[in-house]
This record gives structure tokens, C-alpha cells and sequence, in this order.
């Protein structure tokens, strides 16, 4: 049963043609190792139709789309397929690109990426550690990632940052360094330790980034290997993040198709819905489609 229209700016999602252009982890062999273990049943094509038919019961005011790992090789050439699709099908509504950042010819690409109208951002996901219990310092630290951070404010780009909870120290020095640098954290700050250590450690980094006011979170990728996705699940982890950087730097997304894995849209979206109904309504508009839209300089007519 769908829920009543309900207005969603979907503030993360992907779209991807794999017959047409090259993803290496969607096309190669072997599969890589992935957070939520088996994969094969997004190594499809999906598109604006897909993602329309998936987001049904829900009125999709907007979407931003996050790059897809394309072809390294040629990042620039994923923002003009984006280009095409959103002639085509109207959407996405704006686009986080891909960008690597200690490459040394960066600024360049980040010129070509951001002269995109639609282009608001970009991702480059630093290298991380495998566990919490390696103490060894992760990519944000890297003096060559740092000098392509460096150029994303002269371009007005924001940043997208992925890394697992234990380098949002890291992070936190980031967003201190670069004040003028929106940054906003994917999917959750990645709790997949639901353990008492695990949790302890995920709010003790979200606490400590939360105290940087150019930081903002995205509540998405929060499915779990072989685990039902409810609100009952992720309801502590949801509270928290609203807690701690309030309702007006929080905004729920979907990750589809890659949730898809773990859930439905429409269970994501409801469990959504029921953890924060005891909300006042303005804080949902927030975190359903407002906080998107100004985070993200969306056009929303």
C-alpha cells in the first residue's frame, strides 16, 4: 500500500546506463568487495523511469544525483551524460561530480565540472582505513588531496564527503581548515557497527563534526548485510544525527538504486516518516526537501 502524495527532494541517488558507458565495479570481474556484500542485482541499467517507478506514492519535488565511480579516466564525461538526462527526462535536478583530487591536474577539472549550470558539488572519496582500530591517519590528510580541497571554494563547489565514522577526525580538521567549504557528510557518517562499541564510537565522531557549522549530513545508506531495513532498526541512529546537528543541517535520502539492496524506497521513506512523525511539521519540511534545496542551491519551482 502507497502512502499518501508526500513532497521529497531525494538528496542522494544514482542513475547509470551500463551498456552505453563504463562504471569498472558495475561491468569489471571480479565484483569488488561491497558494504552491503552481494551487489549483482544492481549491475543493470537504471534510469529516470526505474527510479520513478521505485519512488512511487512519493510526489519527487527534486533529486540530487552523486557520481557513480565512472571511468576514471574521463570524470567529465559523466557531467554531459547527466546533461543529456536531464534534457531528456527531467532528472536529476542537480549533480555532484566526481573530481580526483590529488590529481595533478585537478583545477582544471574542476573548472570543466563546475562550468556544468547544474553541478553543485563534488565527491572524491579519500582513502580509509578498513577498521576502527587502525590508527593509521586516512587520505584527508594527504598533502596532495589537501591542494585539490583547497581549489573547491575558488570554484564554488561543495563537497561530498563518504569516510567511515573513524576519520571524522579528520574530517573535523577539514571543516575547520576550509571554513568557507560546504561539506556534507554521506550516508550517516557509515554506522554499519551496530555493536555498543560500534555506536559509541559513531556518536563520539558525529558529536565532534556536528560542532562545525559548515557541515551538514545526509540520513541515507543505512542498511545492513542480511538485516530487514526498519525504523525500529535505525531509529536511535536517525534521532542521534537530528539531535546533534538539528533539524536544519540533516536531510533524508534514498542511495537508490544501491539501498535497494536493503529495502524498498517506499520502506525507506516510511520508516523515515515514523521515526520523526513526533516532529513538528516545519522540521519534516526540513529534512525531507527544504534543507536539499537550500544545502544544494536547488531551483525548485
Amino acid at each position: 500500500m502507497h502512502p499518501e502524495p508526500f513532497p521529497v527532494v531525494d538528496a542522494h541517488q544514482h542513475f547509470w546506463d551500463i551498456g552505453r558507458n563504463y562504471h569498472p565495479w558495475l561491468r569489471d570481474e571480479p565484483m569488488i568487495p561491497f558494504r552491503y556484500g552481494d551487489y549483482s542485482a544492481i549491475r543493470r541499467n537504471y534510469l529516470p523511469p526505474d527510479y520513478r517507478k521505485d519512488a512511487g506514492g512519493y510526489d519527487i519535488a527534486g533529486t540530487v544525483y552523486v557520481e557513480t565511480e565512472w571511468d576514471p579516466k574521463n570524470p567529465v564525461a559523466e557531467m554531459k551524460y547527466v546533461e543529456a538526462l536531464r534534457r531528456e527526462e527531467g532528472l536529476p535536478t542537480v549533480a555532484v561530480a566526481h573530481a580526483r583530487l590529488d590529481d595533478p591536474h585537478v583545477e582544471t577539472i574542476l573548472e570543466r565540472q563546475a562550468a556544468f549550470s547544474f553541478v553543485r558539488g563534488i565527491r572524491h572519496k579519500p582513502r580509509a582505513n578498513v577498521s576502527a582500530g587502525d590508527g593509521t591517519a586516512g587520505g584527508m590528510t594527504d598533502p596532495s588531496w589537501r591542494r585539490g580541497y583547497a581549489l573547491l571554494c575558488k570554484f564554488g563547489l561543495r563537497f561530498d564527503l563518504q569516510t567511515p565514522w573513524w576519520h571524522l577526525h579528520e574530517a573535523v580538521e577539514l571543516a575547520r581548515a576550509y571554513p568557507d567549504t560546504q561539506i556534507i557528510l554521506n550516508h550517516t557518517g557509515l554506522p554499519a557497527d551496530r555493536s555498543s562499541q560500534g555506536i559509541t564510537g559513531w556518536k563520539r565522531g558525529m558529536a565532534t563534526l556536528a560542532q562545525c557549522p559548515n557541515v551538514a549530513v545526509k540520513i541515507s545508506g543505512l542498511g545492513m548485510p542480511g538485516r530487514t531495513w526498519t525504523a525500529d532498526a535505525n531509529r536511535e541512529i536517525v534521532l542521534t544525527v537530528i539531535d546533534l546537528f538539528g533539524a536544519d543541517r540533516a536531510m533524508f535520502a534514498s542511495n537508490f538504486p544501491v539501498d535497494s539492496l536493503c529495502a524498498s524506497f517506499g520502506q525507506i521513506f516510511g520508516g523515515f516518516r515514523a521515526i520523526v512523525s513526533g516532529s513538528s511539521a516545519s522540521d519534516q519540511a526540513l529534512l525531507f526537501r527544504g534543507n536539499a534545496i537550500r544545502i544544494y542551491a536547488m531551483d525548485i519551482s
